[in-house]
């Protein structure tokens, strides 16, 4: 399972992290996968998901498989 935080769904979806932030928040985005200290994490699959499905990306996430 892959899981991204704030500042990685910041870049897939090409926002900064304080719109990622209000994003997380919005009624449809995925549920947090776990929150730990740092921070909430998201499974990558769910928020490429939502991505696609709210029309946030036509495709697939670029760059979602680089590490």
């Amino acid at each position: 399972m892959d899981l991204v935080g704030i500042t990685e769904i910041a870049r897939m979806l090409n926002v900064s992290r304080q719109r990622a932030h209000q994003l997380a928040q919005t009624e449809g985005f995925p549920a947090p996968a776990a929150e730990l200290s740092s921070g909430r994490v998201w499974e990558t699959a769910g928020v490429e998901a939502w991505a696609l499905a709210s029309g946030r990306r036509a495709s697939a996430v670029a760059g979602s498989e680089e590490s």
